[in-house]
This record gives C-alpha cells, structure tokens and sequence, in this order.
C-alpha cells in the first residue's frame, strides 16, 4: 500500500515537472501567476536578435537564471491563466526631450515572422522607433490582435492594407508615419475591416488620393468607426464621398493638413454626431455654415480661404469648449452670441479682418483660458472689467496687432494669467504698477505702442515667473537700481528704443538664463563692463545696436548658434575670432581695426555655421580670408567700406548658398575669379569703388541668373560689354560706369525683361535660425548714384530701375532696344564716345526719371516723343552735336538752359538762341506789319478828313441857309410846330381812348 502511494505521488510529481517544461519557466496553482510558454519566450529571444538595440531597451530578455520568465521581461505581458503573450508594448520614449532614450531599430520586414508566432497576441505597440522596411504581411495572422500601433516609424512602408480584413478583432489602428504611398487601394482595404474596427489613425501616411472614377464598394464596411485621423496627407475633396458612409458613426474627424476645397458643407455632408472636428489648414472657401453639429465640443477651421462673418447661430454651441477661426478672410465684428458658450475655453480669431470693439458679452465666458484675437482690426479701449468672469481662469490673452486705444487695461484681477502680448496697438499712458500684481505672469509684450513714463522695479519685482519680457519701441524709461532687481530669471528681455542710459544697466548682470537680449538705441553711451560678456554663455540673440557704446570685443565663450547685432557703436580694436563661431554677426558702422584673417582660426565650427556677416563701414586692412570653405552656409556677406587689399581669393567660390555679397570701397585688385560662377544663389553683387580689373565677365549673364542689382562702377575692367549680361532677365540695376570698357552697347538689352515689366522686387530674406527654430528678417540695401550722388537704397531698392554705363570708352550708336525697358526709370550713358541719333522711340520709357546721355558725339535732333515723358525730372544732353529746335512742351522747356549747353547746333526755347526759321517768319510778320500800319494811318487820314467835310457840308448847307434866306427860315419853323401839334393831338385822343374801353 505505503509502495503503490509512493509510485502514485511520484508519477504525479513527474507528470507536474513535464507539464510544467511544456508550458514555460514557472507555473503556479490557484490564482497564481502561470510562467510564459517557453515557444513564445523563444519566439521573443529570436525576434530580439533581429533588433537593433543602442540604448538596452531589451536588457532584460535573457537566458539567466533570473530572466527566464519571459512575462517579466520590459514591455511584455501575459494571461494571468494562460501564461500566453498578450500584449507587446516597445514604444520608444525620449524623442521629446523628456524622460531616458529607448529607441529601438532594425528591419521590420525580418521580424515579421517571429512576430506572427504569437498567435495569443492581443496588444502590439512598435511606435514611435526607427524600424524601417516594408511591412510584413504575416502580420495578419495575429488574428486575435485587438491593438496595433505602429506609428512614428517613418521609414516603414506598406504597399498594400488588404492583410488588415484578416484581423477579425482589431479596434484601434495606428499607421501614422508609415509611408502608404503605394497603397493605392487604401479605401477599399479599410471597407474590408472587421465591423470591429473603431479608431484609425493614418496621419501623415502619404495617402494616394482617392480616384473619383474608381467606384469603392462599402458591402461588409465597417459603420462602427468613431476615430479617423487623416492629417496631413494632401488629400483632396475627392474624398468627401467615401466619408459621407462614415458620417452616422464618426464621433472624432481629423483632416488637418490637406488639400481639401469647396465649401465645408460639402466636406462635412450630415456628420451630426461628431464631437471633434478639425479640418484646419485646408483651401477651403465659402462662408461658415451657420448649423453645425450642436454635440461639437472641439471645432478647428484655422488656415483656410474662408469669408464672410462668424454666425450667431454659433452661441447655441454650448457644448463647444475649443473654437479656432483663425487665419481666414472673416470679417465683420465678433458676433455678441458668442457670450452664450458658456464652455468655451480656447477662442482663437485672430488673423483675419475683424473689426469693432471686444463684445461685452465676453465678459459672461467664465471658462476661457486662452483669448486670442491678435492680427485684426479691432479698435476702442479695453475696458477694466471687459472679460470680467474669467478674470479666474484666463491664462493667455493675445490682443497684438490690431488698433486699440486708451490707457493701458487693468488686469490686477487676472490671477492665473501667464500670457499678455497687447503689442502693436495705439495704447497710450503709463503702464499701471498693478501689472506687477500678476504673480504668474510668464510672458509679457507691449511692444510698439505709445506708452510712456518711468518702469521700475515696483513694476515688475513681483513677477518671479516672467521669463519673456518685451517692452520695445515705447517711450518708456526703465529705471531699475541693483538693490532691488526683480525676482525672475528671464529668457528673453527685450527692451529697443527705451530709455536705459546713459549708464550701462547693472541689473542685467542678475540675470543668468538670458537667451535672448535686445537694448538697441536705448540711450547707452558707456563702456561694456566686463561682467556683461558672462551673459553671452547662453546667449542665441544679443542687440545693442545704435548706441554710443564703446570698448573692445573680448574672446567671447558664447554658444555656437549666437546671432549678435553691434552695429552704430563706437567699438574699436580688433575682432576676436570667437565672434566667427556663431550665426549672425553684424559689427558694422563702428571703429574696428586691423585683419579678419584670424577668422580662418576659429576652432568651433558647429553644423549650423555663419549665415550673415556685416563688417562694412569700419577700418578693416589687410586682404580678404582666405578660408571661406568653413562659411558654406553664409548667405549675406558685406565687407564694403574699409581699407581690405589684394585679390579676391578663390575659395570664395564655396559659399554656394551666398546671396549677397558687398565688397564696395576697398582697394581690391586683380580679376573676379571664376570660381564665383558657383555662387549661383548670388541676388546682388556690389564690388564698386575698388580696383578690379581684366576683362568684364562673360559668366555674370550665364552662371548668376537671379542677380537684381550688378554694381561694378569705379574699377579698371576693360574689353566689350559681353552679351550675356543680356542673359539676367531678374536684373533692376546694371551699373558698369566708370571703368575702361569699349566696343558698342549690345542689342540685346530688351531682354533684361525686369526692367521692362511692372512691378519691383524687394531683396529680404528670412534667414532662419536653427535654434528655436527662429528667423531674421533681413532686407538688402545697396549705394545708388542717383542724380550725381550716392544713396542708400533699402526697403525701395526695388523701384529703382537703373541702367549706368557712363563714363566709360563705348561707341556706336544707342541701340533702339533700349527703348523697350519701358520700366525704366534712370539711364545714365554719359562720357563716352556714342554717335548716331537720339532713338526717336524714346518717349516710350515713360517712367523715366532720370536721363543722361551728355558728352557723346550724339547728332541730329531732339526726339518729339522726348517731350511726352512726364516724370522726368532730370535731364542731360549737353555737350553733344545735336542740332534743330528744341520740341515744344512745357516738360523741356522747363529746364535749364545747361542742359543743352554745348550743342551750337540747338535753338529755341529755353536756350536764348532763336530758329533760323522763327527770324525769317518774325522779319515776314514785322513786314506785314509795317505795311498794314502805313496803309492804317493812310486809311485815318481819309476817314477823319471826310467827318471834317461832311460836318462842314452838313452844318453849313442847312443852317447857312436858314441865315440866309427868311422865307425857308419862316417854312421850316412852321413845320415843326405843325409836327409837334399833330403829335399831342394823336397822344391825346389815343389815351381817352383807353380810358373809355376800361
């Protein structure tokens, strides 16, 4: 008996052991946790041979004594009764900057296999990795996967999605990131899906569109889906149709990012039940429906072309906690109904054309966190109380760019504010001392109002959190003592055209975490103190531009991206090869002295590297480096107005992305080397005022098509003008005056169709930093003779039009081409040996302001059309061989008689000399004169002398005789009485008639 219960207790012991092996590395009785099974830890183990593992994400997969129970190993989990894998989570972590690296990597397509072994598989999660490859299709053999998420794996591809209709249980989806470029028959692929199916994420999936004329059946599709992300993918309306079959079910909609038109009725059709909708950063056009979905609690129309007014229909929306209507064509005021969303928190208008005063049913929004309304053209005060019931909860308010007026608000309430930007507005005042009451406020910007008045410390010691504080272009004086400077520790501080002088501001040197410091024409004339090059360590913007600030630069220890603008000042000394290593640097206009070659030494040379150099207008010597290979990146260079000699070197040709280069007033010798035909970007190119010489290159035209403004006066360059210049049909200003150059003026300069065309183009870049992701408006500037002299052209360098070839050995006629550049507006062809006529089609440049062509051998006459350029304002023919009567008009004849000086040839008004032609008329004229004068007086004579006769024969004839004889005497009186009778006697008897017929 006792032997029979041993074998049986043995044999049951034994069966327990061979069970145990068979199922994995540990099994527990009762509700115990089972071990995982040992195939399915050795399908692990071979899928993490396939893996590339850097950061020992899978330390913990092993074949020690303590790592044999596969559902402990990171990222693995079993069925509590199974010991079956059910769920497989590897996501990568750290790519936000928050937490430790583990990223996982490999070929996806080699891991496919291991991967369909797990058949108990419920929950698989690879994203957010550097897997690459084309997806496997085994996949689809997980049929009891319910999860999958692959997303952020951007260089895995699927080709195609028909393995997906094999997944009877899946409900969440996520592709996001995998390139599905290929998969052309996505839509039908997502109809085959398991009813099951309730979240899919596809975004930024290269999504082919859908073809219209392809017909996508929807038997057996699922009208479960409550989730559809479709972002960024540049679909078109094209796939309105195939939406409208999801439209009873969709709960969240996601079509951010794509290429969609027409109106949003036509995207939306009769989604009622949506939640969610976001079909920001589309084209869509029309005005916004006035019904939506009254069940939205979240709705994005951000970055499309939409107009009209927002809808009052809007406040029955009270569901709505997140409204975004930025970035449109809106117009009108904003609606009062909007007081009525008594959910809102997020308000987004701004960017369009809104107009009129903050409704005060806002102040009813007792929810709001963030008030956006920037970029408008809203107007009238801000009054205390006008967003009164969120003074709780408002966080961030933007009001920038638009047209308040009034004094500045008082916020003192606004307890949980952290964001106040009012900048750009018509604010006036002073900056009340209760802003220093918002205790977490983090940023604040009030740039380019009109406020005034003193900031002190009172103002802003107690705002410890503020890390962004912007109170540029203001009258306001900031005056902060160092025994008691304000409590935060600020990234960015920007205080431009305040007043912070004339002493250097102590309290900056309080500040350790400044990133970004602009004080430019604050007043300053002093020396930098030593302790301010302690701010550069983590400084990636610095501007003390405009001052009266001296002393010398040190070696700075600054950051490799550092964009530093000292330009105006008074800085003398030498340039220490430090400031090279950062990004930006502008030194200009102040006192620097000896050579830049030590910039070849610099020994920081970051990834990013130099983008803007300006050392023009100091008294830099020496020539010109020699180690431009290590400035690749650089796109603007100007060293004009120094003392640089010797040649240009030929390194120079490696800054291929270079746009600008001014070298202008040095003493530079030798030829432009060719290797500056690789600088292809090139816009302007201003080497005047040196001593270049060698023939004028051919390659300008051919290699460096997108040049705007050519500028090589006042060299030595010799030979013809090469007819590829013709080639530059970007080109506004052509200026090869005052060199050696010879031959005739090519033909082909109607081709410089710039100069011929409407329209100006302003040389600005962004120059875009890589910190922050940050840029820097720069707009270009160049010298300019105008009308005998120098200026300075900048934001209208564009209008200036200009073509300048004086001064120089040209010959031949002036081509009628020229008369094509109908934009025209300065044309200087003076000092040269030019024959032939003026071109009689010159009235065609009717923009012409400026026109020099003296001192050439130019004949003929003046052209009739010269007379019809109504602008021109400036005007020189002199010393020529013209000959004939300057044309009538009131435009020449209004200048100066110098202006036709030298030309003997030349008559009429305003020179004193008269027309051959005008004397001989004047003498015909006088002589006609003369003789109808004569036969005038002769024609008096005989008039007056015959009224003399006449009254003599008259008066004597008749009264004579009355004398004489009596009885005509006694006739004629008698007769007179007879008349003078017969006249009262008539007179009479008429009025008695009258009297008796009233």
């Amino acid at each position: 008996m006792g032997g029979s219960l041993f074998q049986h207790f043995l044999g049951t012991f034994l069966l327990l052991l061979c069970f145990k092996a068979g199922l994995g590395s540990s099994f527990m009785l009762g509700d115990a946790k089972v071990g995982c099974m040992e195939r399915e830890r050795q399908t692990l183990l071979h899928f993490k041979q396939g893996v590339v593992d850097h950061f020992g994400t899978l330390s913990s997969w092993g074949n020690g004594e303590d790592e044999t129970d596969c559902c402990k190993w990171r990222g693995v989990e079993c069925d509590n009764q199974t010991g079956h894998v059910i769920m497989l989570d590897l996501h990568g972590t750290g790519q936000d900057g928050m937490g430790d690296f583990q990223i996982l990597g490999g070929r996806i397509s080699q891991l496919g296999p291991s991967l369909s072994e797990l058949q108990h598989l419920k929950h698989l999660n690879l994203s957010f990795n550097l897997f690459e490859g084309v997806l496997p299709t085994q996949l689809g053999n997980l049929s009891n996967l319910q999860s999958l998420d692959l997303s952020d794996n951007f260089e895995m591809s699927c080709e195609n999605l028909e393995w997906l209709s094999h997944l009877p249980s899946l409900t969440h989806l996520d592709l996001s990131g995998v390139d599905l470029s290929k998969a052309i028959h996505w839509p039908q692929a997502i109809n085959k899906m398991s009813s099951s199916l309730t979240e899919l994420y596809l975004s930024f999936t290269k999504l082919p569109w859908i073809i219209p004329t392809i017909s996508i059946s929807h038997t057996n599709s699922s009208t479960s889906l409550a989730v559809l992300d479709l972002s960024l993918n540049g679909l078109t309306s094209s796939i309105n149709p195939w939406l409208f079959y999801f439209s009873s079910s969709l709960v969240h909609l996601d079509l951010f990012g794509n290429d969609l038109n027409g109106s949003i009725l036509d995207a939306l059709g009769n989604m009622t039940n949506l939640a969610y909708l976001d079909l920001s950063l589309n084209q869509l056009e029309g005005e916004i429906p006035k019904s939506f979905s009254i069940s939205l609690a979240h709705l994005d129309l951000s970055w499309n072309q939409l107009h009209g007014s927002i809808p009052d229909a809007f406040g029955n929306m009270t569901t709505l906690a997140y409204l975004d209507l930025s970035s449109n064509h809106l117009n009108g005021s904003i609606p009062d109904a909007l007081g009525n969303m008594t959910a809102l928190a997020h308000l987004y208008l701004s960017a369009n054309q809104l107009e009129g005063e903050i409704p005060k049913s806002l102040r009813d929004l007792c929810n709001l966190q963030i008030l956006l309304l920037s970029q408008n053209n809203l107007s009238g005060p801000l009054e205390k109380d006008f967003l009164a019931c969120s003074n709780n909860t408002l966080e961030s308010l933007y009001l920038s760019e638009n047209q308040f007026k009034g004094s500045f608000p008082d916020l003192s309430g606004f307890s949980q504010l952290r964001e106040l930007y009012l900048g750009f507005n018509q604010l006036n005042g002073t900056l009340p001392e209760s802003i220093g009451q918002l205790a977490q406020l983090q940023g604040l910007n009030i740039r380019s109002n009109s406020l005034q008045g003193t900031v002190s410390e009172n103002h802003l010691f107690g705002l410890s959190k503020l890390w962004n504080l912007d109170l540029s272009f203001n009258s306001l004086t900031v005056n902060i003592s160092l025994e008691q400077v304000p409590q935060f520790q600020a990234q960015e501080i920007k205080l431009a055209s305040c007043k912070l002088g004339p002493r250097f501001p102590d309290w900056l040197q309080t500040q350790k975490r400044l990133q970004e410091l602009d004080i430019s024409a604050s007043g300053i004339s002093d020396v930098i103190p030593n302790w301010f090059w302690n701010l550069t360590s983590n400084l990636v913007w610095l501007n003390i531009s405009n001052n009266h600030i001296s002393g010398t630069l040190p070696n700075l220890q600054a950051t490799p991206s550092l964009g530093m603008d000292m330009s105006s000042n008074c800085l003398k000394g030498s340039i220490p090869q430090s400031v090279f290593n950062g990004q930006w640097l502008d030194l200009s206009k102040n006192m620097f002295s000896g050579s830049v070659s030590l910039s070849c030494g610099t020994t920081n040379q970051s990834s990013w590297g130099l983008l803007h150099v300006d050392l023009s207008n100091n008294q830099l010597s020496g020539e010109l480096p020699k180690c431009w290979e290590q400035w690749k990146y650089l796109i603007v260079l100007n060293l004009a107005n120094n003392n640089f000699s010797g040649k240009i070197k030929n390194s120079i040709g490696m800054l291929y992305q270079m746009q600008t280069l001014h070298l202008r007033n040095n003493s530079l010798t030798g030829a432009l080397p060719l290797s500056l035909k690789n600088c292809r970007d090139l816009r302007l190119i201003d080497l005047g005022k040196n001593k270049l010489s060698g023939k004028m290159p051919a390659w300008i035209g051919g290699s460096l098509s997108d040049l705007i403004v050519v500028n090589l006066r006042s060299n030595e360059f010799n030979g013809s003008i090469p007819l590829n210049l013709c080639q530059l049909k970007k080109v506004q200003m052509l200026d090869l005056s005052s060199n050696n150059l010879s031959g005739i003026i090519p033909k082909c300069l109607n081709n410089l169709t710039a100069m011929g065309q409407n329209g100006s183009l302003v040389i600005a870049y962004e120059e875009r930093l890589f910190v922050f992701d940050s840029s820097i408006s720069y707009i270009d500037n160049t010298v300019v003779q105008w009308k005998g002299k120098e200026l300075e052209y900048k934001k209208t360098l564009g209008l200036v039009k200009s073509i300048d070839f004086s001064n120089n050995k040209l010959n031949g006629e002036i081509p009628i081409e020229v008369t094509d550049l109908v934009e025209l507006v300065s044309l200087n062809l003076s000092r040269n040996n030019l024959i032939g006529s003026i071109p009689l089609m010159i009235g065609q440049l009717k923009s012409l302001d400026f026109l020099d062509l003296s001192q050439n051998q130019l004949h003929g006459g003046i052209p009739v059309s010269l007379s019809q350029i109504a602008g021109l304002s400036v005007l020189d023919l002199s010393d020529n061989i013209l000959s004939g009567k300057i044309p009538s008009g009131t435009q020449l004849q209004s200048f100066n008689a110098s202006t036709y000086d030298g030309n003997p040839g030349l008559c009429g008004p305003p020179l004193l000399k008269k027309c051959q032609e005008d004397e001989t008329k004047e003498v015909s004229f006088t002589s006609l004169i003369n003789e109808k004068d004569i036969q005038d007086d002769t024609n008096d004579i005989w008039f007056y002398g015959n009224i003399v006769l006449g009254f003599i024969i008259g008066f004597w004839g008749v009264c004579g005789t009355l004398l004489l004889n009596r009885s005509w005497r006694y006739f004629y009186f008698q007769t007179l009485n007879k008349i003078k009778d017969w006249l009262h006697m008539t007179t009479t008897t008429n009025i008695n008639r009258l009297r008796r017929s009233f």
